[in-house]
């Protein structure tokens, strides 16, 4: 593979994965604690868990664009490893070569490359062959696990197909009242930055604390406000934000959530559900300009009233100083869609990249929702024999919900599993 078809493989896997451009962290990392890379960090059940494995789960996360605190989360997912693996071996489950082969195309076709094309790519991040591997392979061993051990149990009746669409169809839209807090991150080292969130975080008992916290050390532009955000449809976050935010209760600081070039912490101040439906997924357009220096800022977000004024300004400039980008919002890069969430269409907001000012401004924001299931569907059809055909078909996919609601309960189950193992455990950390 040529320096440029990695650098290819590189940019796919990002924009697929989560569309974020990443810092690599590289030589910048500390090891998770000291003694050295291959010294223990955990104990579980007697196997070891080293600084190098954290190190490297902390490296691959970040390369995935996961949310939350990186030592935090890497921590929690090795020691459900370790216990999923010893399950695994107590019920005689193992995998072949071949099975974790596949494993890992699976996982690298979400991205759309090859598991040789992603494996590539997580290299230019730091990140080892081995830890894509073992990554892939425990989580197969979970899945057989959990699959051997309750796929008996799971049952889904009619009646229960039957609730799960009546409250489909009248899904509230929540909203969510936001303190925000974020901290630049300076160069590859991202851990001194970590350590202040987290510090922050332990000193903020109140919104209040928080509010004072915010107005001392938050680079955004609502350190003014305390980081006080006006009401946000939960919808409109980043999904993977969205579920962290729905975790904390009114009041209550989140982990540090990693995103390029910055540590974020979000207190949750309210919660509140509208009687209108909530789209199941929601589509923007954004406009991301980067300003040439003999444009005013102040000037251009005068003259500019939605995207299509952006058009003239970019006139006789490089093609790529303006692009515009219509996503899925499970697509956006966590740091755009942060501030796109805040934004109405037509506004922007002025970001700086280093050596230039980036103008961003939502286009359009498209709310899909789901499919009405009392909702009577109206077939276009050419014969007498395509509209009895029609009729025929059944307006909802029952099966679907069907599949959906076991592996909900397939979910609560192992998960109900891994906190037994893990109460039953002897972990001792370094």
């Amino acid at each position: 593979m040529t320096d440029r078809s990695r650098n290819k493989a590189a940019e796919a896997m990002r924009a697929a994965l989560l569309g974020a451009s990443l810092l690599a962290m590289g030589a910048g990392m500390a090891p998770a604690q000291e003694g050295g890379l291959f010294a223990p960090r955990m104990v579980i059940n007697g196997q070891t868990v080293t600084n190098f494995e954290m190190e490297q789960r902390m490296l691959f996360l970040r390369a995935l664009r996961a949310p939350g605190d990186p030592e935090k989360e890497a921590l929690d997912a090795l020691m459900r490893d370790r216990l999923g693996a010893q399950a695994a071996k107590d019920m005689d489950i193992s995998l072949t070569a071949e099975q974790v082969k596949q494993g890992m195309e699976e996982f690298a076709a979400r991205a759309n490359l090859t598991a040789e094309q992603f494996t590539e790519a997580l290299a230019q991040e730091g990140v080892a062959p081995e830890t894509f591997r073992d990554f892939v392979a425990n989580g197969l061993l979970w899945r057989d696990v959990v699959r051997t051990k309750f796929a008996s149990q799971v049952r889904i009746s009619e009646a229960q197909i039957d609730r799960a669409l009546a409250e489909n169809a009248k899904t509230p839209q929540v909203q969510v009242l936001l303190s925000e807090l974020i901290i630049p991150v300076q160069g590859e080292d991202i851990s001194p930055v970590l350590d202040q969130a987290r510090a922050i975080k332990a000193d903020s008992g109140s919104e209040a604390g928080f509010a004072s916290a915010a107005r001392q050390f938050s680079a955004a532009p609502s350190a003014g406000r305390g980081g006080r955000l006006d009401w946000v449809p939960i919808s409109n976050l980043p999904p993977a934000i969205a579920q962290q935010v729905l975790t904390l209760s009114p009041g209550e600081v989140s982990d540090p959530i990693v995103v390029p070039q910055a540590v974020v912490l979000f207190q949750l101040n309210s919660i509140s559900d509208l009687e209108s439906a909530m789209p199941a997924q929601v589509e923007v357009e954004y406009a991301q300009f980067a300003l040439p220096p003999n444009l005013d800022p102040a000037v251009v977000r005068q003259q500019t009233d939605d995207c299509g004024d952006l058009y003239p300004l970019a006139r006789g400039l490089p093609a790529e100083q303006l692009r515009v980008t219509k996503q899925m919002m499970d697509a956006v890069p966590q740091d755009i869609g942060l501030e796109l969430a805040k934004l109405d269409p037509g506004e922007s907001v002025l970001r700086g990249r280093g050596t230039y000012n980036e103008l961003l401004m939502l286009c359009l924001r498209t709310g899909i929702p789901e499919a009405d299931p009392n909702a009577a569907e109206i077939p276009v059809t050419t014969a007498e024999s395509d509209a009895a055909e029609a009729e025929d078909k059944p307006l909802v996919d029952r099966e679907a919900v069907r599949n959906q609601l076991g592996n909900q309960q397939l979910t609560a189950l192992a998960e109900g599993f891994m906190e037994e193992l893990r109460s039953e455990a002897i972990i001792e950390e370094r």
